[in-house]
């Protein structure tokens, strides 16, 4: 049986012969991330964010709102006109609209109508951060889908007031009928945001080799 290293020492004293032991390192190298690797995680956290985003938008705009229309008597929901709304409009659904429809429209508000701009914005985000190197354009590009944000979540809680006023102003009207139409112009404009940025993306692996080649 082979001894111990203290087990030789006491025998054999200074005159032991002690095996040397080398600690495994610190750093596992295998678990060290290259760039292709972090991309390629981004771009899945984006796709990710491309459906939760479509499946939000189909589930707010084509069918819970859709479907509140049948308690209005065919009359849309302010978050639907993308073309704003007057006084006039808004009275005639305050009047057919009951106390249990606006509660409904409160709550999507609240649910789906708060989490599809939030996760829209982290992906377009996101989506722009990881193809636009140059920093003023990034920054550029990001304010429209914040600015996106800002305007949807602000819309919710101006048309709940509008809709649940004892009496109706114009200025309440007129503010979430504003907000309504920059929530649909900003949503336009960071889907062509996010369309330029994977472009640049693309471009910029293509121009990489060619000023090394030269």
């Amino acid at each position: 049986m082979a001894k111990t290293p203290a087990q030789r020492i006491k025998k054999h004293g200074a005159k032991a012969v002690v095996p040397e032991h080398h600690l495994p390192p610190v750093i596992n190298p295998t678990t060290t991330r290259s760039p292709r690797k972090a991309q390629s995680n981004s771009n899945l956290i984006v796709i990710a964010g491309v459906v939760a985003s479509l499946f939000l938008f189909w589930y707010l705009h084509l069918l819970t709102l859709n479907q509140l229309t049948q308690l209005s008597g065919g009359l849309p929901m302010p978050d639907s006109l993308v073309g704003g709304f007057d006084q006039g409009f808004v009275e005639q659904l305050r009047r057919v609209l009951t106390g249990d429809a606006l509660g409904q429209l409160n709550y999507l508000h609240k649910t789906a109508g708060t989490l599809f701009p939030l996760i829209f914005g982290f992906t377009w985000l996101l989506l722009i951060g990881s193809n636009v190197a140059a920093k003023p354009l990034r920054w550029a590009l990001w304010s429209l889908p914040l600015l996106f944000v800002v305007a949807r979540l602000w819309g919710n809680v101006a048309i709940d007031a509008m809709m649940s006023a004892p009496t109706l102003q114009p200025g309440q009207v007129a503010l979430a009928s504003t907000l309504t139409v920059v929530g649909w112009v900003l949503l336009v404009l960071s889907l062509v945001a996010g369309g330029a940025a994977v472009l640049l993306g693309r471009r910029s692996p293509k121009q990489a080799p060619q000023a090394t080649a030269g």
